[in-house]
């Protein structure tokens, strides 16, 4: 007989080749639609007062799915996801049934809530968006990297170990300032910074309507100014990935990557190569009950009208990751946010 490991091992090689679902370590919840911050980047907090949020019953009803299908870990996203006042309720639903939290957070109330994170959230992944100045700009609302810091000081507070990691998006309004990022980052106490570029072509993040081109270059670095942000890349690549030095969680080639994706929206180069297993592995449920198979695709279904498992391995879904081609799906191919997890790793450290 199969160890458990060995087990959930297997079962994740049959998901691969049979594109029919046999476990989900990573389920994605957004708890609330609004958000709390108001990012040039970024249009949910556009759809604040059509407000939706997950119930009690929702995440009991996605329970039953997430225990068969041997999920480890549920990142609860947003929106900001402490906006839900039963928030903690479903952190305590989870964890009985050992599954453990992750929380993505824009930081803004951490610290009044550092206690109860504490104790409910295994642990939490923070938007950061430059130094002082340029993250209050970004986040277009008063003290917000004044909040940010207190909050990370509060748990570290609770326990220095905790563990406190940050998510930056480079784009056209920060990236300049890359360098105080990640300084500001270790002053901040983070464990870890991680980068990504922009999404601009997606109905991710509350588009109903597509950006048109105008938009788009608001966020975009302009291929004249790639030559400087090349600059900035080479320069972080020199002082942080030598030696064992793993604050910048991106490889080198991946920080290169970032460079190579804006230089592909000018015909430069071809968007940089993605190994991504993410509707294998993982789904996002949203505030109103839409089950996707990642952030960018379109939906397969809606917990209120069915059952989590079934929509997973519906005809349709199973007919979708079968016949997904990622290097000529325009979706994947301009992705910014693409998950590898391989059979064997647990995706809790």
């Amino acid at each position: 007989m199969l160890s458990q490991p060995l087990y959930k091992t297997f079962q994740r090689y049959r998901t691969l080749r049979s594109h029919t679902i046999r476990t989900l370590p990573i389920a994605i919840l957004m708890p609330h639609s609004a958000c709390n911050c108001q990012c040039v980047m970024c249009d949910i907090w556009k759809g604040n007062r059509n407000l939706k949020q997950l119930t009690e019953e929702d995440i009991q009803n996605v329970l039953v799915t997430l225990k068969k299908l041997g999920t480890v870990q549920v990142v609860m996203s947003g929106g900001e996801a402490l906006l839900n006042p039963n928030f903690f309720k479903f952190c305590e639903i989870l964890k009985r049934e050992k599954i453990e939290v992750t929380l993505l957070s824009t930081g803004v109330t951490l610290a009044r809530n550092a206690d109860r994170i504490y104790s409910w959230v295994h642990d939490v992944i923070i938007s950061l968006d430059g130094d002082p100045e340029t993250h209050d700009r970004i986040r277009n609302i008063p003290n917000a990297f004044a909040k940010l810091r207190d909050g990370v000081k509060a748990l570290k507070e609770i326990d220095p170990n905790y563990k406190v990691t940050g998510r930056s998006v480079i784009h056209r309004l920060n990236y300049k300032v890359w360098p105080k990022l990640i300084e500001t980052a270790q002053e901040m106490g983070l464990d870890q910074v991680s980068f990504l570029p922009a999404d601009v072509s997606s109905h991710a993040f509350n588009r109903e309507v597509l950006w048109a081109e105008p938009r788009q270059h608001e966020i975009l670095i302009m291929q004249d100014e790639l030559p400087e942000l090349q600059k900035i890349i080479d320069e972080i690549i020199l002082k942080y990935k030598n030696g064992s030095n793993n604050f910048i969680a991106e490889s080198a080639l991946k920080l290169q990557n970032i460079h190579d994706y804006y230089g592909a929206f000018y015909g430069l180069n071809d968007f940089p190569f993605k190994k991504c297993n993410a509707p294998w592995v993982s789904t996002v449920i949203e505030a109103d009950g839409t089950v996707r198979p990642c952030f960018f695709h379109e939906a397969m279904g809606n917990i209120h009208s069915e059952s989590l498992e079934h929509i997973l391995n519906s005809d349709k879904s199973i007919s979708w990751r079968k016949h997904l081609d990622m290097d000529e799906n325009e979706t994947c191919r301009k992705c910014v946010c693409y998950l590898n997890l391989p059979p064997g790793m647990n995706p809790i450290g």
